[in-house]
């Protein structure tokens, strides 16, 4: 096992996108539970002391994850994501947008692409998010995504330990 644990976030505002590389201390198909089954996201979905809370989920093509961040004080903030393809244990990919607790999304959106590869127990996910304007991605890197999602994924970690 690995001694120091790979983590990148890097933005290129010259083409709208995220790049997120991060290595788990875990085996892939907890890690990928961790990204795929509702009951796993809930757990880990939100920076502390917020929560996830999914209103429904159906990890398929062309399928929806409907869900909440929740802050301590009842405030809530809805996304929605649509799966639009899935190799699995491998990679999936989502359409993300913002929305109201109606469901409706507020365009313009982002598409998530995950791909999980694992060697010797160390499972690396790395993600790009491609921001269908530069003026959202800019907007999401302002209200603290990079910090927000940092401690999503440091959290994870806990999670997958407890779980494993």
């Amino acid at each position: 096992m690995k001694d120091h644990l790979l983590f990148n976030f890097t933005v290129d505002k010259s083409i709208q996108t995220v790049f997120i590389d991060k290595e788990f201390a875990a085996e892939l198909p907890l890690v990928w539970d961790a990204f795929t089954k509702q009951e796993i996201l809930d757990q880990w979905w939100a920076p502390l002391p917020w929560k996830s809370v999914t209103k429904h989920m159906d990890f398929k093509v062309g399928g929806r994850r409907f869900y909440a961040m929740v802050s301590p004080e009842g405030q809530e903030h809805w996304s929605l994501q649509q799966y639009t393809s899935i190799s699995p244990k491998t990679n999936f990919k989502m359409f993300n947008a913002f929305a109201d607790a109606d469901e409706n999304p507020q365009l313009p959106g982002s598409n998530w692409d995950l791909s999980f590869s694992e060697e010797n127990g160390v499972t690396k996910v790395s993600i790009s998010i491609h921001n269908d304007s530069l003026t959202r991605m800019e907007q999401m890197i302002e209200m603290g995504f990079k910090e927000g999602f940092t401690a999503t994924l440091t959290y994870l970690e806990k999670v997958l330990k407890s779980l494993s």
